[in-house]
């Protein structure tokens, strides 16, 4: 913590937020598809849209909850048929990643999502596999695969879909579970989670976003995640605050996400101050930032401003970034000397 700037005036706290590096834990790459591009691809695949044009489909981002919102991602995500698309699709969001000082990000993907109209499960990660390469080639962004489980699909269908990726297991570094967390506890999936254990995966899962602090016990103790994605619900549970803190459980806590789904009413009553203040290991992320208004240093700078926090608050958010990742400890300390490096700047 030495390198943290004694004082900061708050008018050079955004371009702090926007210079210092740090990795983003919790993206959806499907939920990166702008609305320009999914009418690119949809022209270039044959597709047609039930929108007009971009600024119809646009329009139509006003979600009540989680599932008004992936009923719409789903629509979007059907325009992604060639490897070539998953390519450009990722490819495009590691260039706002760059421009947004994110060094390290691990994408989720949803193979489910296109399994299910017939894209096969190579065409998928070799697409997004090479995107990942380019990016650390051409940006300086390094980057890993997570793979995630439809969770309102059943657990038989996600032991398929694993079946369907072991033969490009070095492409992924980890599995996840996402998609419409309200009544699709963790602990259905207990035994494929089990299993990508075995097979040396790291597991993540997200609970306690809609869902009640329960879900975040039980991907804790039934899964055995080492993140929770959101978590943002553990606020209404002491003991679990407890344990998260004590454990360094990181959270991959999405505020504009949050704001958009109407998980908080508005900005200011974000929780992620309370979370920090009370040593847990959050970290900020996108989420799906096309569908949600903003990449990272949106969702910097606007919760900054709403919840007031400052320089500190910063550094231990980019710190814990790159502590929760899921690269080697040696690039950890690169990053983070990257990060010190970045702070001391600002004390000058």
């Amino acid at each position: 913590m030495h390198s943290l700037p004694p004082t900061l005036s708050p008018a050079r706290l955004p371009a702090l937020l926007q210079a210092m590096p740090k990795a983003e834990l919790h993206i959806h790459i499907e939920g990166s598809l702008e609305p320009e591009l999914i009418f690119a691809l949809a022209q270039r695949n044959g597709v047609s849209l039930p929108y007009a044009d971009v600024e119809a489909l646009r329009s139509a981002y006003a979600f009540t909850n989680l599932q008004s919102f992936l009923d719409i991602y789903y629509a979007g995500a059907s325009v992604l048929i060639q490897e070539q698309d998953f390519y450009d699709m990722a490819q495009a969001y590691f260039v706002k990643a760059a421009a947004d000082n994110v060094v390290h990000a691990e994408l989720f993907f949803d193979p489910q999502t296109h399994t299910a109209r017939g894209v096969s499960m190579e065409t998928v990660i070799n697409g997004l596999h090479r995107a990942c390469v380019d990016a650390e080639k051409e940006l300086g962004v390094s980057a890993s695969l997570i793979m995630c489980f439809l969770r309102h699909l059943s657990e038989k269908e996600a032991f398929e879909t694993l079946e369907q990726a072991l033969p490009y297991r070095d492409k992924i570094i980890g599995i996840g579970l996402d998609s419409g967390e309200v009544g699709n506890p963790p602990e259905k999936f207990a035994r494929v989670f089990a299993r990508c254990r075995e097979l040396g995966l790291r597991l993540v899962a997200h609970a306690g976003e809609e869902g009640p602090p329960e879900y975040i016990w039980t991907a804790l103790d039934v899964l055995k995640v080492e993140r929770i994605d959101h978590g943002v619900q553990a606020i209404k549970d002491a003991a679990l605050m407890q344990r998260l803190a004590k454990d360094r459980i990181a959270l991959t806590v999405c505020p504009l996400s949050n704001l958009k789904l109407c998980v908080f009413p508005d900005l200011a009553q974000h929780n992620l101050r309370q979370l920090l203040d009370a040593g847990l290991a959050a970290t900020v992320n996108s989420d799906d930032p096309a569908y949600f208004g903003g990449y990272m240093n949106a969702n910097f700078t606007q919760t900054f401003a709403a919840v007031g926090m400052d320089a500190h608050h910063a550094y231990t958010l980019a710190r814990n970034s790159f502590e929760a990742s899921f690269i080697d400890d040696a690039g950890k300390s690169r990053y983070i000397d990257r990060l010190n490096d970045c702070f001391e700047g600002f004390r000058r």
